[in-house]
């Protein structure tokens, strides 16, 4: 019988939340400093976080330093800790004498409040403060929420607008309100109702703010004229003789532009263990490019010789919207690829049933190997050559995570146990240590998957086969019709973000491990324009969540001296 390791966690385990409070924190001038920050450069938000001016970019000293992406194998309800591990990383790194910032995304407030909690990494490798940054931080997902309801308000008056109407048709209006929480009675709604006086009545909805547009323009703009430009490209509806509505026609950019001067701006804060982070923009991975900004991703190239980064849910989503979208599009060359698995991960996609998933069995671990040889097989598509991170847990026996290494052995990858999550920078010295290793015998050498100027259906077909898996690739009627219609917007050289469900490399998220024998079916098409790429929708995307029976909020609470309890 297997039995779970021997290093087993202690019976009374700090939370999250106390472990960040009890760490020692320093101000964020002195963060600042240690990357050659003047003091006076920075926008200070309390004495813990502060913003970083775009001036700090320097391109030409960027493109000598070293890009890390972590990713992930599929995601199961349990958690991967991809970010956990990447904070790890930077911080053993450091450790190893190689000066690293790590860049990542910020926690929205749904999740925090919902199911999911937070998203400042977890155990000895958070980034702090903590609360902070899980709560508001430094307002620039208020920012824009804020640019994109202005949108919508513009778009709903000019409807009632005689001076300045457009002729803008109603039906065909695809841009939603937005706002950061998980609220599933938002998401189809009715406006303009009581009246005349109240504006034209339609079908309209709401979106959580993570999954707006202007959230993917902000982590795809290089600067504010960029940003302009972009905000004006985005793609509204079809006035009634069919002609496009932009949000430039309705001259709604300056505004938006100047809710957003400080959003795009990267945020500075600091790891457990003193080291710099930096952490701006959010967008889902499921139905946008889920990265972090490309000026975060520059700022941190500039100012240090390593860079840790992280792409959402598993390297199918993710990893390849990364390589794919921002790299192209910013001309990033990473330089390593980390891939996050868990021994419990793996039982879960070898057909283990819930009770079973935190229970030893060698079987279920090599039954669910294909879906993580899948992902290092697409990875290496990409030129680059993956270091397997094997995220520890109690209850993993050793057998099992000897099975995980010399299976990645087999396939000439190396497979490393790492223990971020109990030790911090320590239990990642390891793993920093292989992946300084491969970039130093530059063993990655980046080429994206597709060239952007194929067709829109042949960049599916690539993703959907060669990162799928699929053996085709059908169109519903809408979808048909608007293939159509891309070319005629402008929209036939821009990349694909493909949006479909996470859990399985598949449209559908029942079939886990390495699905084999399926078809993806593109239901409709979206258009990012101002982000710059085209959305094939797979199956019913949820944009707006919902909290569950029990939501996260029940344990979040604040005491009379201002310290907060609940979160994780």
């Amino acid at each position: 019988m297997l039995r779970p390791n021997s290093f087993a966690m202690p019976v009374t385990v700090p939370s999250d939340i106390t472990i960040a409070q009890s760490a020692p924190i320093r101000h964020i001038r002195d963060i600042a400093a240690s990357l050659g920050i003047a003091a006076d450069d920075l926008e200070y938000y309390g004495k813990y976080k502060a913003k970083l001016p775009l001036s700090l970019i320097d391109d030409s000293r960027a493109r000598d330093n070293h890009l890390i992406l972590v990713t992930a194998i599929t995601p199961t309800p349990l958690g991967e800790g991809k970010t956990t591990v990447a904070i790890g990383l930077t911080e053993g790194l450091n450790r190893i004498g190689k000066k690293t910032i790590a860049v990542l995304r910020e926690p929205s407030l749904g999740p925090v409040f919902g199911v999911k909690g937070g998203a400042a990494g977890g155990g000895y490798s958070q980034v702090i403060p903590m609360e902070d940054i899980n709560l508001h931080f430094t307002g620039d997902f208020s920012a824009v929420e804020k640019a994109n309801n202005l949108l919508s308000a513009m778009i709903d008056n000019n409807l009632q607008s005689k001076a300045r109407n457009l002729g803008l048709d109603p039906r065909t209006i695809v841009w939603k309100r937005v706002m950061d929480m998980n609220d599933r009675s938002l998401r189809h709604i009715i406006v303009g109702l009581g009246g005349t006086g109240n504006g034209v009545p339609r079908e309209e909805g709401f979106n959580i703010t993570p999954a707006s547009e202007i959230m993917a323009i902000l982590c795809m703009s290089r600067d504010m004229p960029d940003l302009k430009a972009r905000l004006g490209n985005i793609f509204i509806g079809m006035t009634f003789e069919g002609k496009p509505v932009f949000a430039r026609d309705l001259q709604a950019v300056g505004a938006m532009a100047v809710l957003l001067k400080d959003a795009i701006k990267p945020n500075l804060v600091q790891t457990l263990e003193g080291n710099p982070a930096i952490l701006h923009g959010g967008p889902f991975a499921s139905i946008a490019q889920g990265t972090n900004s490309v000026i975060a991703t520059r700022t941190g190239l500039s100012l240090a010789p390593y860079v840790v980064t992280e792409a959402g849910f598993g390297a199918d989503l993710g990893a390849e919207k990364f390589f794919d979208i921002k790299s192209v599009s910013a001309g990033l060359q990473p330089a390593a690829v980390v891939v996050v698995a868990t021994v419990k991960a793996l039982r879960y996609h070898g057909g283990a049933k819930k009770e079973a998933w935190l229970t030893p069995s060698l079987e279920r671990v090599e039954a669910g190997l294909p879906n993580l040889r899948k992902h290092l097989e697409n990875l290496q598509l990409f030129g680059m050559r993956p270091v397997v991170a094997i995220n520890h847990f109690s209850s993993d026996a050793p057998e099992e995570v000897e099975l995980v290494q010399q299976y990645c052995h087999s396939m000439g990858i190396q497979a490393i146990l790492v223990k971020a999550w109990e030790q911090g920078g320590k239990g990642c010295e390891t793993l920093a240590e292989a992946v300084a290793l491969s970039i130093a015998r530059k063993e990655s050498k980046f080429r994206p998957l597709y060239q952007w100027n194929l067709s829109v259906e042949e960049k599916i077909h690539t993703i959907a086969t060669r990162i799928y898996g699929a053996d085709t690739v059908e169109y519903a009627p809408r979808a048909r019709k608007q293939l159509k219609e891309i070319p005629e917007l402008g929209f036939a050289g821009m990349p694909v973000c493909m949006a479909k469900t996470p859990r399985s490399f598949s449209d559908d998220e029942s079939r886990r491990g390495r699905p084999q024998g399926f078809t993806i079916t593109v239901r409709e098409f979206e258009y990012a324009s101002g982000a710059g790429f085209v959305i094939p929708i797979l199956g019913d995307m949820m944009r707006m969540p919902g909290l569950p029976a029990i939501p996260s909020a029940e344990q979040i609470d604040i005491d009379e001296d201002g310290r907060i309890v609940g979160l994780f």
